[in-house]
């Protein structure tokens, strides 16, 4: 007797970011990895993505855990191409397609700085990252040089209108607070 297939649901979530709308769905199609595709030229490792960047609507591809979010091209209204998006991911998942070609990346922290960076590390972790998350974007540890932390912001956080005053009201306020040798919090220049 074979498994009964499983029911593949998906559904479109605004962000805080109008030019991007993230498609969730009810199982990881890419767990404990985040991908930005801020281009089609750098869509090269993932399949997922490289098919995506074929809709003329489709300006950029950020995959992670359950989601896709996927930023628009100018001009393109989301109530005309959520249930295109939809039914291709659906297709696409259901088919079994790659996601992500994977590649191996080993970060190193140590140093004189290594117990601060650890302390930075876990509270993005912790504290900041879900809320990211949730919002269809990705904010990862970068470097910490002299007080300031260099973190990249991927997903619906790049180029979002309130990116800003979330990486200074927010990232940065908790941060100075729980690590008095954090000063100030910076994005990554992409």
């Amino acid at each position: 007797m074979s498994e009964p297939k499983e029911f593949l649901n998906i559904y479109a979530e605004e962000t805080p970011n109008p030019e991007t709308m993230k498609f969730c769905f009810n199982k990881m199609i890419l767990p404990e990895e985040a991908e930005d595709f801020p281009t089609k030229e750098q869509s090269m490792r993932s399949p997922l993505a490289q098919s995506l960047f074929e809709f003329s609507f489709v300006n950029g591809v950020f995959i992670m855990n359950n989601f896709v979010t996927i930023t628009r091209t100018p001009g393109t209204e989301w109530h005309e191409v959520i249930p295109i998006v939809k039914d291709f991911l659906i297709a696409y998942v259901e088919a079994n397609e790659p996601i992500v070609i994977k590649r191996s990346e080993v970060q190193n922290h140590d140093g004189p700085n290594a117990i601060v960076i650890a302390q930075i590390i876990e509270i993005l972790d912790t504290y900041i990252k879900p809320a990211v998350e949730t919002d269809g974007g990705m904010i990862s540890f970068k470097s910490f040089n002299e007080g300031v932390v260099t973190v990249e912001l991927k997903g619906s956080c790049s180029g979002c209108p309130s990116s800003t005053v979330t990486l200074k009201r927010g990232i940065e306020g908790m941060l100075t607070k729980m690590v008095p040798e954090v000063k100030e919090v910076v994005a990554e220049a992409l």
